[in-house]
């Protein structure tokens, strides 16, 4: 007969409560989609395994010039955390463009939308967008439609959100899904990916 030391029984008791404390305890996470002219957003609360659509929408910043469209995205995610009171946050991570101009852009867009978290304290991940589409899709090379699909697909909606916004939600959907498969694993999920 199998008999499993007591040093193991303990070890396997530590690892059910802390997957069974994922598996409880509800976290709600604000994806985030920048953009200089639309950031998407996506809000999901994760009860356990389960995810569940909160809300979702497009900022947009097309109007004026450079530095202002940056605060109009600066104080719209300011809003919507302060709104939604998100415990983690999850922005898509800066992918190379061909053109320098059009990265620094986004880059500068990601960091107005960062900054309008800090003051509540949140969490902040980042994944890349060939991860996020992985963990939605099943493959990083994803289309924006298939993208859209999948959400639809896994939070129920009764209607196709915009592209932006979709991307925004899928990027919630990542970190839930990482953040369970980590507890599996008991390993951490890094801040950044």
């Amino acid at each position: 007969m199998f008999r499993m030391s007591t040093a193991t029984q303990t070890s396997a008791k530590k690892y059910w409560r802390r997957f069974e404390a994922v598996l409880t305890t509800k976290q709600r996470i604000l994806g985030i989609d920048p953009g200089s002219r639309l950031t998407g957003f996506g809000v999901v609360d994760f009860a356990g395994d389960k995810a569940i659509y909160v809300a979702s929408g497009t900022v947009k910043s097309i109007h004026g010039a450079f530095a202002d469209r940056l605060r109009q995205i600066f104080e719209s995610v300011g809003g919507i955390v302060e709104e939604y009171r998100p415990d983690i946050v999850v922005v898509e991570s800066v992918f190379m463009h061909k053109n320098a101009g059009s990265a620094l852009k986004l880059g500068h867009a990601r960091a107005a939308a960062i900054c309008a978290t800090f003051a509540h304290g949140a969490e902040i991940c980042e994944y890349s967008p060939r991860s996020i589409k992985q963990a939605v899709v099943g493959t990083g090379a994803a289309t924006k439609e298939q993208v859209q699909h999948m959400v639809v697909s896994i939070l129920s909606l009764d209607g196709m959100p915009a592209p932006d916004a979709a991307d925004a939600l899928a990027a919630a959907l990542c970190h839930g899904h990482q953040r369970r498969f980590h507890v599996q694993l008991g390993t951490a999920i890094a801040g950044a990916r």
